[in-house]
Parts: structure tokens; sequence; C-alpha cells
């Protein structure tokens, strides 16, 4: 879980039981951006892992396995040599 997750739980939990303050609404907003990045980024490369797959390229699914692991753990992908 990266951090912008545990704050959105915890703005939707503070939600639950009173209005959020215009900075929390603020902040609970950067959050659900960063968190449809990640999602968006995570799909991209769940598709390309999947067409590597289907062409049997195999040198494409090791770096999109490796930017898949790297988006597990640090939350970001780096891109070298992009297709």
């Amino acid at each position: 879980m990266f951090p912008y997750h545990a704050r959105m739980a915890e703005l939707w939990s503070i939600n639950k039981k009173r209005p959020l303050s215009e900075s929390e609404l603020i902040e609970l907003e950067h959050c659900m951006a960063l968190n449809a990045k990640h999602c968006w980024t995570l799909a991209r490369l769940q598709n390309e892992s999947l067409l590597a797959s289907m062409t049997e390229d195999t040198e494409w699914q090791h770096e999109t396995c490796a930017r898949l692991e790297e988006l597990q753990i640090t939350g970001k992908v780096t891109y070298g040599d992009a297709r």
C-alpha cells in the first residue's frame, strides 16, 4: 500500500463521521488522482504483458514483468528505450 492509499482510506473514514474540510477535499482529490494514474499504469502494463505473451516476445515479456514489479514496489515505472 502506498501513502496516498492510506490517506484516502483515512479521509473516507473521517467523512463517515463528519463532512470533510476544504483542504481535506483537495487532499482527497490529489490522492484519487494518484490512484487513478497508478491504476492506468497498471492496466497498460498488464495489457503489454498480455500482448508480449500472445506474440511470444519473451524479451518484451520480461521487460514488462520487471516494470510491473517496479510499479508494485515503488509505485512508479522508469522507461529506458520505449517500444
